[in-house]
């Protein structure tokens, strides 16, 4: 099967042809019909993140169709179309996995980063961690859902209820973020949305998704937030946050890699203010939030690319020109 791969962090991928594999037990082959490009692809890539499985396919937001199932997959079968998110497995018999927090298990493996992922023809997937898809997506529009839509679905419910965190704002507009703003929109919530400095273009479109402000990072937005998300990778984007939250505020960190926080003063996090980490998704997580989507509904904004042209994408991405979510599809020959 034709692939893109990554065989050293810090290099450019390179399409090769390899085996294609076959599905062992409670496993599915699908058929990638849509895989949309993340930031976490650009950690893993660029060697941000540490240990990648190498040789690696990335890709952790696959839209596929099952062609063949292995043993003890059902009710999957045949010709239903799934998503692939980044949980790729978990042991089950962890702390975490008897908590009801499979998201931090201790053993868990990850797709485009432990196992081989969607920048390919086919793929492998665990059948426990696949998930039938809304009717009302095609693939390309359904493809962001997958781990965008899933993080900031998690990142937005670490804020609290709606009706306590009326205010909230949302540095970095990217994908996850022009996902989140519309559920958040839908939840009776002010979206307050902040870009790079200078970014009018990514602004208006927040503001295209009802957000009630945008403007720079490094400005203070004009009433004081309940809560904040921060999807960019910026570690000094904490201290700002910090200072646009009322009393027992909350900032929520939604990515997996950022750059180091600078100090700031003690002051900036008294009165009960906090700061919390989002790690990975649970199921239940993914079966709420493709739930929820087309009741919003939510309206992904994709950029098409071609499968071999990834590490085009990837480009786009680092250099902020990408406005909501770069997506592969197969141009394979």
């Amino acid at each position: 099967m034709h692939a893109m791969i990554l065989e050293k962090p810090g290099t450019a991928l390179r399409h090769h042809e390899v085996s294609t594999p076959s599905p062992g037990s409670g496993q599915v082959k699908v058929r990638v019909l849509a895989c949309a490009v993340c930031r976490t692809d650009l950690h893993v890539v660029d060697g941000e993140l540490p240990r990648p499985k190498l040789p690696l396919i990335p890709g952790h937001e696959i839209v596929g169709e099952i062609v063949e199932c292995g043993p003890a997959t059902e009710p999957l079968h045949a010709g239903t179309r799934v998503g692939i998110p980044w949980l790729a497995w978990t042991c089950g018999w962890c702390r975490y996995c008897q908590s009801n927090r499979e998201n931090l298990c201790e053993n868990a493996k990850f797709t485009g980063y432990t196992l081989d992922g969607g920048y390919a023809e086919f793929a492998l997937a665990n059948a426990a961690f696949c998930f039938p898809l809304p009717d009302l997506y095609g693939a390309v529009e359904a493809a962001p859902l997958l781990c965008a839509g899933l993080i900031g679905y998690r990142s937005l419910a670490i804020t609290g209820p709606a009706i306590e965190g009326k205010r909230l704002g949302i540095y970095g507009f990217g994908a996850a973020a022009h996902i989140i703003a519309q559920v958040a929109k839908y939840e009776g919530r002010e979206v307050y949305a902040f870009t790079r400095p200078g970014k009018a273009e990514d602004q208006e479109f927040a503001r295209s998704l009802g957000a009630v402000w945008a403007g720079g990072s490094d400005e203070l937005p004009p009433r004081q937030l309940d809560a904040a998300i921060i999807f960019a990778p910026v570690g000094s984007l904490v201290p700002a946050a910090l200072r646009a939250l009322r009393k027992g505020g909350r900032v929520v960190c939604g990515g997996i890699h950022m750059s180091d926080i600078p100090s700031f003063p003690y002051s900036l996090l008294w009165e009960e203010r906090s700061i919390y980490s989002v790690a990975n998704l649970t199921r239940s997580d993914a079966t709420s939030f493709l739930a929820l989507a087309p009741k919003v509904p939510v309206r992904t904004e994709t950029e098409t690319f071609p499968m071999s042209q990834a590490n085009d994408a990837l480009e786009r991405l680092r250099a902020g020109r990408i406005q909501g979510a770069a997506v592969l599809v197969p141009d394979w020959q």
